[in-house]
């Protein structure tokens, strides 16, 4: 008896270690099977499908701001899109796998612009996006993802090269505008929309990034901002008065080439002003023919501005003439 109940009790043994040997084996298979993260902290349920490969390729983000782990506020997938859990776990009962709780992409059915901002802006609502709400951008349904491109390496409205190019998706008539004989070097990349505008919304006209046009263009044409003994009203005013900041086909920027411009404002009779052309070009004194015509100082080179060429106001004895 006592000899069957030691087999036995071997034979017992034996199972239990082999059972143990299974589940051990098993918890390892599984463990080495178990997905782990990534990029992000608990990416792991997002990246077993979204690869460098996927149609949505996520894995750049780990080259932005967004993917640096030993930052504090580095977000998670789920900080952006949500829980998604309908679109991690497909329901047996649909057909196509859902979306993901919120899309950042433009124009889409699933997540208004509205929704889209709101998960930006819960991290990115102080500094320069304080006026979003409200601003133009805002107020045409235009959504962060309608500029930024988040998961990119480089994003290309961040780039001064390629930031242009992003706003003249919208704005295609300032295009064709730096496209003209005199403009600012945007297409060069020497400065961006951003160098004069803020896209975030400002308390300025334009969005433009300070208080008015003068201040703004002062940021590089310090040499205009004067102050002046004798200043000239327009350009105290405004620069628009007389220039196309976004492009023009005459030099400097100017909204119409002198002597015209000028005699916009200065109409008095004789010189400076009277538009001479045609028939009415007075004779130079000594000049021979039948008329004895010859074109006055007014229709050569740079009109006006041969001899007043301190238009936007000038410290010269003389007076208020801004000559040199």
């Amino acid at each position: 008896m006592e000899g069957v109940i030691g087999r036995f009790g071997t034979a017992l043994g034996g199972v239990v270690v082999a059972l143990g040997l299974v589940l051990a084996a098993q918890a390892q298979e599984a463990k080495k099977e178990a997905p782990k993260d990534l990029v992000l902290k608990g990416d792991a349920k997002c990246t077993r499908c979204h690869d460098a490969e996927d149609e949505y390729p996520v894995l750049a983000i780990a080259k932005t701001r967004h993917g640096v782990n030993a930052d504090q506020r580095t977000p998670t997938c789920t900080s952006c899109h949500g829980e998604s859990e309908n679109h991690i776990n497909k329901p047996a009962d649909a057909k196509e796998r859902p979306k993901p709780d919120r899309i950042f992409i433009r124009n889409n059915d699933t997540t208004p612009p509205q929704v889209q901002n709101a998960a930006c802006l819960t991290c990115h609502s102080g500094g320069s996006r304080v006026h979003f709400q409200g601003s133009g951008h805002e107020r045409s349904q235009l959504s962060c993802a309608s500029c930024h491109t988040v998961h990119a390496a480089r994003d290309q409205v961040l780039v001064t090269q390629t930031q242009a190019g992003v706003c003249f998706t919208c704005h295609k008539e300032k295009r064709a505008q730096i496209f003209s004989f005199s403009t600012h070097p945007l297409r060069t990349g020497w400065m961006t929309c951003s160098s004069c505008h803020q896209p975030h919304g400002s308390v300025a006209e334009a969005n433009l990034n300070r208080n008015t046009v003068n201040e703004t263009c002062y940021q590089c044409h310090g040499d205009k901002r004067g102050p002046f003994l004798w200043e000239h009203a327009p350009a105290r005013e405004s620069c628009v008065e007389c220039h196309n900041p976004h492009g023009a086909n005459n030099p400097s920027l100017l909204k119409v080439r002198p002597p015209f411009l000028c005699q916009q404002c200065h109409m008095s009779a004789q010189h400076a002003s009277t538009l001479y052309s045609g028939s009415n070009i007075p004779p130079y004194p000594g000049a021979t023919g039948t008329p004895p015509i010859a074109p006055g100082a007014q229709m050569l080179g740079q009109g006006c501005a041969n001899c007043h060429s301190k238009v936007h106001g000038s410290n010269h004895p003389s007076g208020r003439f801004f000559l040199r």
